[in-house]
């Protein structure tokens, strides 16, 4: 039986590679039961041969982003795949320096069909760490907080994460007698709970890694906005407007803003002949 806890990756603290990890943003993800071509190709990943260990890995991400127009945000970026044995067969492990995106949702959901997908992820800026376990093409459960989790099954996983260190009760809830431990820690430590793979800084630095030069992901198409603001007495604004509505605003303004301007002048009245002549 798999006892591992946050405990056993308090490694990550100390490592370079880790530390450049968190820095960059990434999203480290282990499919099963696929190969990592099959991997790549599921992401529209074009081939860029391979890279030897994390330093490969890098130096070809580093060579694609000196290569982007930085006049545009580009969200591409180049990832890498090995296969690594785990719970139930093979696995592959893929490796991205993405800021965070993580492989798309509908892409995941494919390559967990039969099998399992378990990936975790932090974005480099505020941070945002966020973890997703899918089973069978469907979102298990997700969460960026433990206490706050979400999906189709979404305390599911309440007994390993309390084993694994994370401060829970029972319950699910956040256990404030419980003392806290690396989160991050915890997550790799649930990841192998869930696939058997012990995710070591030799692991990562030592594998050959086929690599793919990931597109960027269209934008989803937005049906509306949302405010709600409670402010610190409590008063609280909640309004939505729809997309139709934002672009009829729009449309007004940019009416308002292209039309002519028109200025005019308030002259002073005409005087008679007999004001003009005294001077009166």
């Amino acid at each position: 039986m798999n006892l591992v806890t946050a405990h056993d990756y308090a490694w990550i603290r100390t490592s370079p590679l880790f530390r450049h990890m968190m820095a960059s943003g990434y999203t480290l993800t282990l499919i099963r039961g696929r190969t990592p071509r099959e991997v790549l190709r599921a992401m529209e990943a074009e081939p860029r041969g391979t890279g030897e260990g994390t330093a490969g890995l890098i130096e070809a991400d580093d060579a694609h982003r000196a290569e982007v127009d930085y006049d545009y945000w580009d969200e591409s970026y180049v990832a890498g795949a090995f296969s690594a044995p785990g719970e139930d067969g093979d696995w592959t492990l893929v490796l991205g320096f993405d800021g965070g995106l993580g492989i798309a949702a509908p892409c995941v959901e494919t390559l967990s069909k039969g099998g399992r997908v378990v990936a975790h992820s932090t974005n480099g800026g505020k941070p945002i760490h966020l973890f997703h376990w899918f089973e069978d093409g469907e979102l298990r459960t997700t969460f960026e907080g433990p206490s706050s989790r979400d999906g189709n099954t979404p305390d599911e996983l309440v007994p390993l994460l309390r084993e694994v260190g994370f401060p829970l009760t029972s319950e699910g809830e956040h256990d404030e007698s419980a003392p806290d431990i690396d989160r991050k820690a915890a997550v790799l430590a649930l990841a192998e709970r869930l696939t058997g793979i012990r995710v070591t800084e030799s692991l990562l630095q030592g594998a050959t890694y086929e690599l793919g030069l990931v597109p960027e992901q269209p934008a989803e198409e937005w049906t509306g906005v949302v405010i709600d603001i409670t402010d610190a007495h409590g008063e609280r604004l909640h309004r939505e407007w729809t997309y139709e509505e934002i672009a009829t605003a729009s449309d007004r303004a940019r009416a308002e803003a292209n039309a002519p301007v028109v200025i005019t002048y308030n002259e002073p009245p005409a005087m008679d002949r007999s004001e003009h002549e005294t001077g009166e």
